[in-house]
């Protein structure tokens, strides 16, 4: 079996790959991981930082080779209403922390059932959908909203609100809550 390290990552628009590797949305943040390619052949992934990758995107091995990044279909919430009504789901989905992936006409949010109900009582369609995720990435982070942080590892898949902190402000005013949203 043919083994590869990779120590970098070379963002979308490069040459052609040697192999590939399917990640969903979860396993496309990351800093160290072993992971198979589709090929079979073993990539340790050992980045200086952790990353948040991309459709496209490709991990560039210590012997030069390029190993591209797909994003796997995986379970999803479509949701669609009229233009005017999406861009106040889009703000009631933010405002939960979660990530969303932004199109004219729907938006796409990780499968939950809470997120499914609530956006229904607020006028959404909602179907499950089995897709590729691409969410938009955090006005401070390259990828992941990073940069809001309350205290705790920003490196943690479930966000900054992974902390056992629950205080902390949004905008002009401040309160408390469980952060299970």
């Amino acid at each position: 079996m043919e083994r590869h390290t990779a120590r970098e990552i070379e963002r979308a628009g490069g040459g052609p790959a040697v192999d590939r590797i399917t990640l969903d949305y979860e396993g496309r943040f990351l800093r160290r991981r072993s992971l198979t390619t589709a090929s079979g052949a073993s990539l340790l992934v050992d980045l200086a930082e952790t990353v948040s990758l991309n459709q496209g995107d490709a991990f560039l091995t210590t012997g030069g080779a390029r190993i591209a990044i797909d994003a796997a279909a995986e379970p999803l919430i479509e949701v669609t209403a009229p233009p005017t009504e999406l861009v106040r789901l889009a703000w009631h989905i933010g405002n939960r922390h979660m990530p969303a992936q932004i199109e004219p006409a729907r938006l796409l949010i990780q499968a939950n059932h809470v997120m499914a109900d609530m956006l229904a009582r607020l006028g959404a369609t909602t179907r499950a959908v089995r897709e590729p995720f691409t969410p938009e990435g955090g006005a401070y982070g390259s990828g992941r909203a990073q940069g809001h942080h309350h205290g705790g590892a920003t490196d943690d898949p479930r966000g900054s609100h992974a902390a056992d902190d629950d205080r902390h402000g949004h905008g002009r005013h401040v309160h408390d809550h469980p952060h299970d949203h």
